[in-house]
């Protein structure tokens, strides 16, 4: 028997406790505005931002960036919009602000865990960037606070809020694919080129640095390493796997109704520029086992061809038939004559901004079952993302232990949270 997509995120994810009355978003209704603050706002942050704005009785009162090249930027953009935020260099003087109400954490990914866990305990609601953690052990602490903190928080997982990809899961949890056996989910991104080799430099001005850095590792101030390409680099993020594969492998799981794999196992490397100057590999295919099925990553920088077509998307592989998502649409492909084909369905909607309007929606309602990407699906598929990258980069075939929460081996387990420096601790809830 097939199940609705709202029931599996309900059977999938822990149960959500009902919202404290207390809390700062508490009081909100339609007719009083809610107020936005928003730290880190060069890139999805930004997104985030200005697609939040745009929805009715929703004001930005704050920004927060290290950068301050970047908030000259945005407070020109937000004056354009009609906004006029405060400003903070701090991002703990932004979430204790009482004239904010909802937090958008949109920072490099090793400053995940401690924004979330500083707004949650603020009695902020959050929307927190995708991959949620840069280890499985933040994830956890995550989940710990806003469980603890009764916060309503929405993962920036927007496809989950997208028409066509749940048309696409609908489809296959009717059964009409036949038994599906393997998921291929894969990015082949022609446009990502190598990261040249460039030498250290001075901070550029207006920069806070050692801000940027937080619980990373001290190094001298490489072009590399900042901004965008922070994604490369073990330091902050996780390369490929964790930037597209949270998105693509979410939707992996969500058709097989599964989270946790039985296994995992990886190989790849830097083989398109072996003197690339990022950590995380350019070519990579991590195999996850499950009880029945397997799911099978793939990535590779600089080639556009990839399965079906496709630069990126997800194949649910049944008997019948193979179900083929991507963001433009989705279409069946027939096993011979087993099933009638279904020819292409475009995408109709903006799931950003569908997402966001789901989760005004669910601040408003004082409700956290009415969000499309709470965080438990963000933990689940960012500790998923994890151990494929943990298994490449221990290079062996690792067993998951869920009730545990750690590996088989303990070269894997070492690789569970990541190494905090500079006076910053795994934060406890």
């Amino acid at each position: 028997m097939s199940i609705s997509r709202r029931d599996f995120i309900f059977k999938s994810a822990m149960l959500i406790p009902a919202l404290h009355m207390g809390s700062v978003f508490a009081k909100h209704s339609a007719e009083q505005p809610l107020r936005v603050g928003a730290i880190g706002i060069k890139g999805m942050g930004w997104a985030d931002l200005k697609s939040i704005i745009h929805l009715p009785q929703v004001t930005c009162t704050a920004i927060c960036d290290i950068d301050d090249a970047v908030i000259t930027e945005r407070l020109q953009n937000l004056k354009d919009l009609g906004q006029n935020p405060k400003v903070y260099k701090d991002y703990r003087e932004l979430v204790n602000d009482p004239q904010v109400d909802a937090v958008i954490i949109g920072t490099p990914d090793h400053w995940h865990c401690l924004m979330l866990v500083d707004a949650c305990k603020a009695g902020k609601a959050v929307y927190v960037e995708k991959p949620i953690g840069n280890s499985i052990a933040e994830c956890n602490v995550m989940l710990e606070a806003k469980n603890k903190y009764n916060s309503i928080v929405q993962v920036g997982q927007w496809q989950r809020s997208q028409k066509h990809f749940r048309d696409a899961i609908d489809f296959v949890h009717s059964g009409k694919l036949g038994k599906v056996r393997l998921v291929k989910a894969w990015a082949y991104l022609g446009w990502k080129k190598r990261v040249p080799m460039k030498p250290d430099a001075q901070v550029p001005p207006g920069v806070d640095y050692q801000s940027w850095l937080g619980p990373a590792k001290i190094r001298p101030f490489n072009p590399n390493r900042f901004h965008y390409d922070f994604r490369w680099f073990w330091d902050y993020a996780g390369g490929l796997m964790t930037d597209w594969g949270v998105h693509l492998l979410d939707y992996a799981l969500l058709g097989m109704q599964v989270s946790d794999p039985k296994s995992i196992m990886a190989a790849g490397g830097k083989f398109a520029y072996p003197e690339d100057a990022g950590d995380t590999p350019d070519t990579l295919t991590t195999v996850y086992e499950f009880e029945g099925f397997n799911i099978q990553w793939e990535h590779a920088t600089s080639i556009s061809g990839g399965p079906y077509g496709r630069e990126h998307g997800i194949a649910f592989i049944g008997n019948n038939g193979t179900l083929v998502l991507d963001r433009n649409g989705w279409e069946v492909i027939p096993e011979f004559d087993r099933m009638a084909a279904v020819p292409y369905q475009k995408k109709v909607d903006s799931g950003l901004d569908l997402h966001m309007k789901n989760f005004v929606e669910a601040i408003r309602a004082k409700n956290p079952a009415l969000l499309n990407a709470p965080l438990e699906v963000g933990a689940h598929i960012a500790k998923c993302a994890q151990m494929g990258n943990i298994a490449y980069r221990t290079g062996k075939k690792i067993y998951w232990e869920k009730e545990k929460q750690r590996f088989n081996e303990p070269e894997a387990n070492k690789l569970l949270a990541a190494a905090y420096h500079n006076g910053y601790r795994l934060p406890r809830v």
